[in-house]
């Protein structure tokens, strides 16, 4: 796994293309690491997940799961998934070629998806004998509606990425690499220019689940906007004072 810092994003990406970037619990761990770091720092505005070698992840390898079963509540992969569901930062994903398993699940709890239109998205738990993971089972529903959820999870039959866009699973579909390459880089080089704070709010208010009114949201809103004002009031404060 090769993990970048530019100035404002962290670029975390699975480089195992022979096994077309199937994840191991060292790789879960590493994961876990990235993700609780960028999370911790504050100069980090977005996490970008991409793949590598033509795949963003087969998923769980499989040989690696049957020897190192995450039966703990410290186990990498849930680690990693603690970590993925905490995450202030903007995640965005990049997506080309397979995308099965965990590579489909991780994106319901991205912000921003972009994917090649010869992506290709599976969730093949119940085949193997598991349950969805990543609270996937109570995202999906909200995504898609429960009856396509149900269908995408109890079946597990691939879709490409026009079906991934029309179920708003994905952001935007892109004809090749380069393109996907082209458009991420503008979109994350967008964000990365944006107020930091005003970014990791934003992306709390959009997840948050305890407000589910009108008027309920309203205060929060209130309370968050005053926050950010009495915040820039004082930092401004401090820069106009002499020495």
């Amino acid at each position: 796994m090769e993990v970048r810092t530019a100035p404002g994003v962290r670029t975390v990406r699975l480089t195992r293309p022979a096994k077309r970037n199937a994840i191991t619990s060292a790789m879960y761990a590493a994961l876990a690491d990235a993700f609780t770091s960028a999370d911790a720092d504050d100069d980090v505005r977005v996490v970008l997940l991409t793949g590598s070698g033509g795949s963003f992840t087969a998923g769980n390898d499989l040989a690696d799961m049957a020897a190192n079963p995450p039966l703990g509540d410290d186990a990498p992969p849930l680690r990693f998934l603690d970590a993925l569901a905490a995450l202030r930062p903007v995640l965005v994903a990049a997506v080309d070629g397979p995308a099965i398993g965990v590579g489909t699940t991780v994106l319901l709890h991205c912000d921003l998806v972009y994917a090649t239109a010869r992506s290709i998205f599976r969730l093949p738990f119940v085949n193997l004998g598991l349950v969805p993971e990543a609270a996937s089972t109570l995202l999906l529903p909200r995504l898609v509606g429960a009856q396509k959820a149900a269908e995408l999870t109890l079946f597990g039959e691939p879709f490409d990425a026009a079906e991934a866009h029309r179920l708003g699973l994905v952001t935007a579909v892109t004809e090749d690499g380069a393109a996907l390459d082209a458009l991420v880089e503008d979109r994350v080089q967008a964000l990365a220019g944006k107020p930091g704070v005003a970014l990791r709010e934003t992306k709390r208010l959009l997840r948050n689940e305890s407000a589910t009114t009108v008027a309920a949201r309203l205060d929060l809103d209130r309370r968050v906007m005053q926050q950010l004002i009495e915040d820039q009031q004082r930092a401004g404060a401090r820069r106009a004072k002499p020495g």
